[in-house]
Formats: C-alpha cells, sequence, structure tokens
C-alpha cells in the first residue's frame, strides 16, 4: 500500500486512539477502586453527549468550554450515583453491583428513548471540519484536540493517585479496603470519589467527542465495547495501559479498516485482544495476579 495513503491513516487512527482512551481511563479507574466492571459506562457516555448538546443548542455553549460544565457536573452523578444508589443497593456484593450498574444502564437508555425518541442529533462549529497538516499528513482538528485532551487526562490522574492525599486513599482502598478503614479512610466516600472522578472522565471525552460526532440512546454500545478491549488490554487499573491501548486500538483500527474496509476494520481489534489475553492476559501494563 503507497505510503501517501497509508501514513495519513495511521496517524488519524493514532488520534481516534486517543479518543477511546480518554472513554477507557474513567472505565479503567473504577475498575481499579472498587474492582467491579461499570457496565453503564456506555449510557452515562451517551447523556453527557446529550448534555453537551443542549448546552450548545439551548444555550449557545461552545463544546469546549462546556467543559467547565460537564465535568463536574458528571462528578457529581457519579458522587451521588455510587453513594446513595450503586453502594446501597449492593449490599457489599460484588455481583450485586454488576446487575444494578447493568439495571442503571437500561434505565438511563429507555429514558434517553422515551425523551429524544432515536433520533440522531448533531451540532455544527465553525471548526467542525477543519484540519491541521501534521508530518506531512491531513487530520481533523477536533482529533488532535480530542488526543491532547485525553494525554492531558491521563497525567492528571496520575498526578492525583501519585501526589495527592485523595489518591492515596484511593490507592489504599483499592489496595485493602479492611485495611483502610481500620486506619481511619471513609472508603466509601473513596469509592463515591473514585466514581465520580470516572465520570467526569467521560463528561471531558463528551466535550471532545460532540464536535465532529453525533448523539443517539444507542450511542455509548460502541464505544464502551472498545472501551472494555483497550482496558483488559492495556491491563485492568492501569491508566498507561488505558492510554497506550487506545491508542494501539485506534491505529489497528485504522489501518484495519484499509485492507478489510470500514465496515471489517474492528476484526483486526478482537484478534489482537484475544492474542493479548492468549500471551499475556494481565494486559500490556497489567501486574501479574
Amino acid at each position: 500500500m503507497p505510503i501517501e495513503i497509508l501514513w495519513p491513516s495511521l496517524l488519524n487512527g493514532l488520534l481516534t486512539g486517543g479518543i477511546y482512551a480518554l472513554v477507557a481511563l474513567g472505565l479503567t479507574l473504577i475498575y481499579g477502586v472498587l474492582h467491579i466492571i461499570n457496565f453503564a459506562h456506555g449510557a452515562l457516555l451517551m447523556a453527557a453527549l446529550y448534555g453537551v448538546y443542549f448546552l450548545f443548542a439551548r444555550v449557545g455553549l461552545d463544546p469546549y468550554v462546556a467543559l467547565l460544565v460537564m465535568v463536574p457536573a458528571m462528578f457529581a452523578i457519579g458522587y451521588a450515583l455510587q453513594r446513595f444508589v450503586i453502594g446501597r443497593a449492593s449490599h457489599g456484593k460484588d455481583e450485586n453491583i454488576l446487575l444494578v450498574t447493568l439495571g442503571v444502564a437500561i434505565i438511563i437508555e429507555n429514558l434517553a428513548l422515551y425523551f429524544f425518541r432515536s433520533d440522531t442529533r448533531t451540532i455544527d462549529t465553525p471548526y467542525a471540519l477543519a484540519t491541521v497538516d501534521l508530518l506531512g499528513a491531513t487530520i481533523s482538528l477536533t482529533k488532535l484536540l480530542a488526543f491532547g485532551g485525553a494525554l492531558a487526562t491521563a497525567a492528571l490522574l496520575w498526578l492525583l493517585m501519585a501526589r495527592t492525599d485523595l489518591g492515596r486513599a484511593i490507592r489504599a482502598c483499592a489496595k485493602e479496603r479492611q485495611g483502610a478503614r481500620l486506619v481511619g479512610i471513609d472508603v466509601d466516600h473513596v469509592f463515591a470519589m473514585s466514581f465520580g472522578i470516572g465520570l467526569a472522565c467521560l463528561g471531558a471525552a463528551a466535550c471532545f467527542l460532540m464536535p465532529a460526532y453525533y448523539v443517539n440512546p444507542q450511542v455509548g454500545s460502541g464505544f464502551v465495547l472498545v472501551a472494555f478491549t483497550v482496558v483488559v488490554l492495556g491491563g485492568m487499573g492501569s491508566f498507561a495501559g488505558a492510554l497506550v491501548g487506545g491508542i494501539l486500538i485506534g491505529a489497528v483500527e485504522s489501518v484495519g479498516g484499509l485492507w478489510l474496509g470500514e465496515s471489517l476494520g474492528q476484526i483486526a481489534i478482537f484478534v489482537i485482544f484475544l492474542a493479548v489475553l492468549l500471551l499475556r492476559p494481565q494486559g500490556l501494563f497489567g501486574a501479574r495476579a
């Protein structure tokens, strides 16, 4: 394949992978602390996308400016959801949490269908179709900004976990929750904070996605499937793994689409996913159990 076709495709795939990583960062944080898979992740991303859409359509707020609203709003929703719904309904059992998050996903998706129908909605911004020349390839400006947002989010999460008291408390609860209780850490609060931060990542992802994407009640399903793949590929609970895994998945999907066609491009993702499970089941950056 000519390099003038392969290189732009690879570069655009790497930038798309940044968006996947941004969605997966919140998922890997929630798993790393609560040790549960959040089945409501895709539905909550869809809700965040609707939030960005209505802020633009009704208030005229630019999606990137909407970061100032959506990130704290999604954090508050995540905190309340974990503290007052998921935590109480689970009664301390991980299998109950899985069922509760699945139920939350079903409720959110059906409420979206009821209120918004199945219509696909988009927004029109002056820069939606803007492109820049990067290393000899023409790429989307919105993808470049989303990639920068993913890098910034991963860096902020690393600083939070490594340099703050909250981060130390989160790591303590992830490692040994009973020991954390014994030294005076409010474990329920830390769990809710972790869930809130995970959803704040979704709020950021929605703001970076919406200028060049769309929203409908089913939009979260496609993203969360890839996000689960990214989390497992990179290593459950690893921020670096989520970032590298997302970029790798984006590149593989883009290049695979060149050879197999757009509709079959994702086959290459799951071939790599199965290979990692067979050869390194803990993921690229995960620690062996």
